[in-house]
C-alpha cells in the first residue's frame, strides 16, 4: 500500500493551513492583548454597576436634570416629585437655647472648642435679651427673608427638623446665682461688674436676700421666679402666667421637640449623654471638660459673694416656685430614664452639685409648705397684677 502521508503536496496543503492560522493568531493578538481585555472587562462592569446605581436611586444625577430644565423638557422632579433626602448618620443641625445661669457659658465654651476640633460650624443668635415676642416681632420674623428659605425647604424637601437639646437647674439654686451675678457678676472682677452696671443703686445692690424675699420684692415674686417653663412654653401669652397651663405645655414640648434635656447638677452624664447620642459634634467633650486648661478658663464664670438665704427664706421661696419645680422634676425624671435606656453607668447617681440645704429643704418644708399654699397663692396674684407691664429684657435670655 501506498503511504500519502509523505506525499508532497498533503504536506503543502497542511503547512500553508497552519500558517494562515497562526497569521489570524498573531494578529488578534497583537489587536487585543490581555491588558485590553482586562480593559473592556472593566468598563463594562462600570456601565453595569453605574446603570443599576442609577435604577437604585430613581432617576439621572442632578446634572442632567439641570440641563433638561435647563433645554425645557420635563425633569424627574417634574414626573415623580422630589427624590428621598439622603439620610446622614447624624443630624445635619443641632439647637442649643440655653437657659440663663444653667450653666450655659460652659457649655458654649465646650462648644466653641468643639466646633474648631471637629470642624463644624458654631452660629449664635444675634438677640440676647429677649424671650418674649409681639405678635409684629413674630410676623417681621415670618417675612424675614433668611427665615422664609429654611422653613420652605424643610416643608418642601422633607429635610429633617433641627435637633433640640437643652439643660436646666434646680430653680432655687438658679435664681440665687442670677440674683448675685446681677449684683456682683463673677471671678473675672467685682471692681469691672460694678462699672458695667453703673444703673443699680447700692440700695439694690446690697439688698439682703432674704429681706427681699420675705418683704415680697418684685425680683424674689412672680412673674419673674417663673423663668425656666416659659422657655419650653413657647410664645402663647399663658406661658408667662405661672400655673399647670404653662407646665403642662412645656412638658409636652420636651416630649415632641428635644433630644435631650438634662439637668446642671449632673453635668457630666449629660455630656457623656451628647457624646453618646451626637458624636458628631459632641465626640471627647467629656475629656476637654475634665481637663485642666478648660477648669482654668470655666472658673471665671463663678458667681461671686453668693450665699444661702435663711430655711425660712428658702420655704417661701420654694413655695413660689412649686410649678418651677414640677416641671424641673420632671425633666430629672425624664432625663434619669434617658440614661437608663441608654445603659448609662456614671460615676455616681447622685448629684454631686446639690447644695445641703436643699436635700435638707426638701425633707423639712414639704408639709408646711402645702398649708401655707393659698395665702401664698393670693399675694402672687396681687404682685401678678402690678408687674403686668414687665420689660421682656428682665428675662436675660442669650439664645
Amino acid at each position: 500500500m501506498k503511504n500519502y502521508s509523505s506525499s508532497p503536496r498533503l504536506n503543502n496543503h497542511s503547512t500553508d493551513r497552519n500558517s494562515r492560522k497562526r497569521f489570524w493568531l498573531s494578529a488578534l493578538g497583537l489587536r487585543f492583548s490581555l491588558r485590553d481585555y482586562g480593559f473592556c472587562m472593566a468598563t463594562l462592569l462600570l456601565f453595569c454597576l453605574g446603570s443599576l446605581f442609577y435604577q437604585l436611586n430613581g432617576g439621572p444625577p442632578k446634572v442632567l436634570l439641570e440641563i433638561r430644565q435647563y433645554l425645557g423638557e420635563s425633569t424627574f422632579v417634574d414626573d415623580h416629585g422630589p427624590p428621598t433626602p439622603r439620610e446622614l448618620p447624624f443630624p445635619s443641625q443641632v439647637i442649643y437655647n440655653r437657659v440663663g445661669k444653667c450653666g450655659s457659658r460652659t457649655v458654649v465654651l465646650l462648644l466653641r472648642i468643639l466646633a474648631e476640633k471637629h470642624q463644624f460650624n458654631l452660629v449664635s443668635s444675634d438677640i440676647h435679651n429677649k424671650t418674649r415676642l409681639t405678635k409684629h416681632e413674630q410676623v417681621s420674623g415670618l417675612n424675614n427673608s433668611v427665615l422664609i428659605p429654611f422653613v420652605s425647604f424643610f416643608l418642601r424637601f422633607r429635610i429633617e427638623q433641627p435637633v433640640y437639646i437643652n439643660i436646666i437647674r434646680d430653680p432655687i439654686n438658679r435664681f440665687l446665682s442670677n440674683y448675685f451675678f446681677r449684683r456682683f457678676g463673677d471671678w473675672r472682677g467685682e471692681q469691672n461688674h460694678l462699672v458695667r452696671t453703673p444703673q443699680m443703686k447700692d440700695d439694690e445692690r446690697y439688698l439682703d436676700i432674704n429681706v427681699c424675699i420675705m418683704e415680697n420684692y418684685p425680683e424674689c415674686s412672680n412673674p419673674r421666679l417663673f423663668y425656666i417653663v416659659p422657655y419650653f412654653c413657647g410664645q402663647h401669652p399663658q406661658c408667662r402666667e405661672p400655673g399647670v397651663w404653662a407646665v403642662e405645655r412645656a412638658k409636652q414640648n420636651v416630649i415632641e421637640n428635644f433630644l435631650l434635656v438634662g439637668i446642671l447638677e449632673e453635668l457630666e452624664d449629660v455630656l457623656l449623654l451628647l457624646e453618646r447620642l451626637l458624636p458628631h459634634y459632641f465626640s471627647d467633650v467629656l475629656s476637654i471638660y475634665k481637663s485642666p486648661a478648660f477648669w482654668k478658663m470655666g472658673n471665671l464664670t463663678g458667681t461671686v459673694k453668693k450665699h444661702v438665704p435663711t430655711l425660712e427664706a428658702l420655704q417661701v421661696l420654694y413655695q413660689r416656685m412649686k410649678y418651677e419645680y414640677d416641671f424641673y422634676n420632671f425633666i430629672r425624671d425624664q432625663f434619669h430614664l434617658t440614661k437608663k435606656k441608654i445603659g448609662l453607668k456614671s460615676a455616681s447617681q447622685n448629684s454631686n452639685h446639690e447644695p445641703d440645704f436643699l436635700r435638707e429643704l426638701a425633707l423639712r418644708t414639704h408639709d408646711p409648705l402645702e398649708e401655707e399654699e393659698e395665702e401664698e397663692e393670693e399675694e402672687e396674684e396681687e404682685e401678678e397684677e402690678d408687674m403686668g407691664q414687665e420689660d421682656a429684657n428682665i428675662w436675660l435670655v442669650q439664645p
